[in-house]
């Protein structure tokens, strides 16, 4: 991280927000950056980056000229950012109302609009304090975006800019490059479509992200002006439901239970030929091909599609992918000293952020303890201290020891005396905007929410406070988190709210059992609709989690649960949890699959020249691995332990000798 350069942006900022006339390119040139280098155009370049720069953090960059002179001329073009035009209006929030916002902006498991939520959040929280709220019992909501793919394509769209990527389309069944002015992002049907511009073809088109068969590129060079008025949640309503279809597929005699609660019963089938010896053949109901194709490709030599045709190709062309992957070279690569899960890097941009929600936080939060400081904005006492220290030598350019930001930390409790009028949050930027907003309108439809009314007025309430920004949240909607199994949602729920244990009947895939246990539930948690509950297992004597899809059966046992205290890890809840006995496995991921070292929680990661990665993940059960590589299709590979890299290979060689035969 450049500190030279926070600093200046800094300065720069204040040194804009505190002049009335406006400062001219060279005075900024002499005082605030203090240039003597001669070479203009290097200056002018930077100067438009670090304005640039400005503009995406929330403030507007004015220019002002003389009349009749030219905004060419930097002689006579002078610039300033208007105080109030660039500050959050202030935002008066109830306690039901920052009960939803709270949910809202923990929906976000990961990804940039996670960042961004908690982001918005903090500015909200800068100029009050939060009201002092009690989440609804153990439920959390949460949103799992597509992959890196969701990432590339928000960044872009907030950016204005064209992508491009490989679509297997459903048409014809070929791999076609596309080139996309991105509108809209949202969720419909279980899956994530991109609705935009195809240049390629001249209209309007939607993409399935799991059609997607490279990463995205984002034609950064390149602008496009969306179509005014966009709803993408508009248009994904009307779009139709693709018909329901129907598969064959033979499967191992005494193997995959859950595939075949699914069987469809008494139903024809042409299929030629019979199945092999060991198999029976199943029916099973599917909208979506590749949906269908990843997890009959994760059963490898255990379930072999027989029709359709496109249904065997997208399997094979899973599998083949998987089985080259593992056996190309392995890369060179090296992880941190440190082993602690490696966050994204940070940069200049990320702390000036950080820093300005920092300033109006302390001013109407005195006398803090540092500690208390730091873990409010997720980071140590270290990188909080080089903040403050930033922050102590900005001030007006040139300006006296009063022109200075003045905050004190000798005693272990922060105070600040000057603010330089910057007492107030930025106003929102479009991620923020999106992210609060979308998670606030993802909520509708979830089970007793708090408050009544209080959905409503807090949008309408951010809605004002994001003006135009706010207007662009329409290009992202979230899927619906609504529980299917509302029967025993409810039946969790109220469990968990009362103490109660639970008897539960449940299908377990990975030992491809049903099983019988009792288990005291913990708290409720969703990715996108699907739903699951934390509960300590009293068959293994600790924390697991268990879809609700899943449950057989569930009815309190008459025993009150065992007090076990406050979930571990906080919020997100975590799909695994480790234990000291766990393997540790390494596995490489490609740029496309490298949001699975987020979903996994990778210990550590190596980043790699092609934009992919390789990490280091916990497992307590590595027999069900060789399945994770196959379902991802050529996205992940093990590394190590040999015997695991070994055994998926195999895995992968006997799926694949099933459909050569």
């Amino acid at each position: 991280m450049s500190v030279s350069r926070t600093e200046r942006l800094l300065n720069l900022l204040i040194a804009l927000l505190n002049t009335r006339y406006g400062l001219r390119r060279s005075e900024l040139r002499e005082k605030v950056y203090h240039d003597t280098s001669g070479n203009d155009v290097a200056f002018g370049r930077m100067f438009e980056r670090d304005k640039n720069d400005l503009r995406a953090m929330g403030f507007e960059v004015e220019t002002l000229t003389d009349l009749g002179w030219s905004e060419d001329d930097p002689a006579t073009t002078r610039y300033r950012i208007g105080k109030e035009s660039s500050r959050l209006p202030d935002v008066q929030l109830g306690p039901e109302e920052w009960t939803v916002l709270l949910l809202a902006s923990q929906l976000w498991e990961r990804a940039a609009l996670g960042t961004a939520a908690q982001s918005a959040l903090r500015k909200l929280q800068a100029s009050g304090r939060l009201a002092e709220v009690e989440l609804p019992a153990g439920v959390q909501p949460r949103i799992k975006p597509a992959g890196q793919a969701f990432d590339d394509i928000v960044a872009a769209m907030h950016a204005r800019h064209p992508v491009s990527f490989t679509y297997l389309a459903g048409s014809t069944g070929k791999e076609e490059e596309r080139s996309v002015e991105p509108w809209g992002l949202g969720s419909r049907f279980g899956q994530w479509y991109l609705m935009g511009y195809d240049r390629g073809r001249n209209a309007a088109r939607h993409f399935r992200l799991s059609r997607f068969t490279s990463a995205v590129t984002t034609l950064s060079r390149e602008q496009y002006v969306p179509p005014a008025n966009f709803s993408i949640r508009a248009e994904l309503d009307r779009l139709p439901e693709l018909p329901l279809r129907t598969a064959v597929v033979d499967v191992r005699q005494g193997r995959l239970l859950a595939l075949r609660s699914r069987a469809v019963e008494g139903a024809h089938h042409q299929a030629p030929g019979r199945p092999a010896d060991g198999d029976d053949r199943v029916v099973v109901e599917y909208r979506d091909p590749e949906v269908l194709a990843e997890e009959l490709a994760s059963y490898g030599p255990d379930a072999l599609a027989v029709e359709p045709a496109e249904l065997v190709g997208a399997v094979r062309r899973r599998l083949q992918a998987a089985a080259r992957f593992s056996a190309s070279p392995v890369p060179v690569y090296s992880f941190p000293d440190a082993r602690a899960r490696t966050a994204r890097k940070g940069t200049s941009e990320d702390q000036l952020k950080r820093m300005l929600q920092l300033v109006p936080f302390l001013v109407h939060n005195q006398g803090l303890h540092i500690q208390d400081v730091a873990k409010h904005f997720g980071v140590t006492r270290d990188e909080l201290e080089a903040d403050l220290r930033i922050l102590i030598c900005s001030g007006l350019p040139e300006g006296y020891p009063d022109d200075l930001l003045d905050i004190q930390w000798e005693d272990d409790h922060v105070f600040i005396t000057q603010d330089l009028d910057l007492k107030k949050p930025v106003r929102f930027t479009v991620a923020e905007a999106c992210a609060l907003l979308t998670g606030l309108e993802t909520l509708n439809g979830l089970p007793d929410l708090p408050g009544g009314g209080a959905l409503e007025s807090v949008t309408l309430k951010l809605l004002a406070a994001a003006g135009e920004e706010g207007l662009r949240a329409a290009s992202i909607a979230g899927p619906q988190v609504a529980p299917a199994d509302a029967a025993t949602h409810a039946t969790v729920r109220q469990a968990i709210g009362t103490g109660a244990q639970l008897h539960l009947t449940y299908l377990s895939p990975q030992r491809d059992a049903v099983i019988e246990r009792d288990v005291d539930p913990l708290r409720l948690y969703s990715l996108d609709n699907t739903w699951y509950f934390e509960a300590w297992c009293h068959l293994v004597d600790g924390l697991r989690n268990f879809r609700l899809d899943r449950v057989q059966d569930v009815r309190p046992n008459g025993r009150a649960a065992t007090v076990h205290g406050p979930p571990e890890g906080g919020v997100p809840a975590k799909l695994f949890t480790a234990n000291d006995d766990d393997t540790t496995v390494t596995v490489q991921l490609t740029r496309q699959g490298r949001g699975l070292a987020d979903d996994y929680y990778a210990e550590r990661t190596a980043e790699l020249p092609d934009g992919g990665l390789v990490a280091q993940l916990t497992f307590g059960n590595t027999a069900w691995l060789p399945m994770f590589v196959a379902q991802h299709g050529g996205s992940a590979r093990i590394l190590a332990p040999a015997g695991l890299a070994d055994a998926a290979r195999d895995w992968l060689a006997a799926s694949l000798d099933r459909y050569a035969g």
